[in-house]
């Protein structure tokens, strides 16, 4: 059956229907769906091996679909707008001899602009971002993390309006993390829109306007954070002096308790349907001694295992334990 055309309903910097990728025997993406709207911070969620990089390289132009179609800007082939797009793959790579504002000027080159050009935006972006003292340095001369920051930097020079980093966190410490969590917000705020592939949730929590949930080469969920976040009905967590009494009818059958060491009774339990006010009244009569009672949303990362399933959760897990360890 044929899949009907791409619908142009907003502006979209990326849009694909029924993507799929096959190396020999392997099923690497299988009927990737997306839609990103334009300056859009959008994250594509998943544990390694769940067919993110494959996914992006795919949308770039860097490998064909099997099946499928994939559009940039409106596009059908994305190489006739690499000039518009910044490419940081995971597999990080710089000429070592080449020193920071050759090599951010080098890759500008990449994407169309004037080599002169790049040098001296290069050296802006340097003095910006706290590296004007390496301007003149030798990338073998760089820390791993300066090195990382400088192929960034380079992604940007040419002032791209798609922005696409593939695991951009991995190796970098919590500072440089923050940083590049500012550099992705302004990049938004100026009107570019972000793709980012990431196995760490709360970095898609905290920056995404949209994510895609990817498991298995298949995407179970593609929008908002907020929607993935509502799947899980918000729990009420209660905190009492008393362990028991007649209140406790109050609660639901299936209520979880857990108790602190030196007093004090934590109850969690879906929202009632009739709301938090008669559970109140009937603790308070029931003289629960409430200590604090809290309502608290679901987390993107219970709604990634609602989605994605625990086996996925357990491999996204895993990832983020080696990435601490390296």
């Amino acid at each position: 059956m044929a899949r009907p055309p791409i619908a142009d309903a907003k502006p979209l910097a990326i849009e694909a229907r029924g993507l799929v990728k096959r190396f020999d025997d392997t099923l690497a993406v299988d009927g990737v769906d997306l839609s990103v709207p334009e300056g859009a911070i959008y994250g594509i969620l998943g544990p390694n091996g769940a067919g993110k990089t494959t996914t992006l390289r795919m949308l770039l132009g860097i490998i064909d679909p099997d099946e499928g179609v994939r559009r940039v800007f409106g596009h059908d082939r994305p190489h006739d707008v690499a000039k518009l797009i910044g490419y940081l793959p995971e597999e990080r790579g710089l000429y070592p001899s080449m020193k920071c504002d050759e090599a951010i000027a080098f890759m500008g080159a990449l994407r169309g602009l004037p080599l002169d050009e790049g040098k001296v935006r290069g050296r802006e972006l340097l003095e910006n971002h706290g590296l004007g003292y390496a301007i003149d340095r030798q990338i073998r001369q760089l820390s791993k993390g300066m090195a990382q920051t400088v192929q960034l930097l380079g992604t940007l020079v040419h002032r791209p309006r798609l922005v696409v980093f593939d695991e951009p966190f991995s190796g970098l410490d919590a500072i440089n993390q923050g940083k590049l969590e500012v550099m992705i917000r302004n990049l938004a705020a100026d009107g570019t829109t972000v793709i980012f592939s990431t196995h760490v949730i709360h970095h898609a929590e905290r920056l995404c306007d949209e994510v895609a949930i990817i498991a298995g080469g298949r995407v179970p969920y593609a929008g908002s954070v907020d929607a993935a976040r509502d799947r899980i009905a918000a729990q009420v967590r209660l905190e009492t002096r008393e362990a028991d009494g007649e209140w406790r009818t109050a609660l639901p059958d299936d209520a979880r308790h857990d108790s602190k060491a030196g007093g004090g009774h934590f109850w969690y339990f879906p929202v009632p349907e009739t709301g938090v006010e008669a559970l109140l009244k009937r603790l308070i009569d029931g003289k629960a001694g409430i200590l604090s009672l809290s309502i608290e949303r679901a987390g993107l990362h219970d709604a990634f295992v609602e989605i994605a399933g625990e086996a996925a959760a357990r491999a996204l897990e895993e990832d983020n334990a080696m990435e601490a360890i390296r």
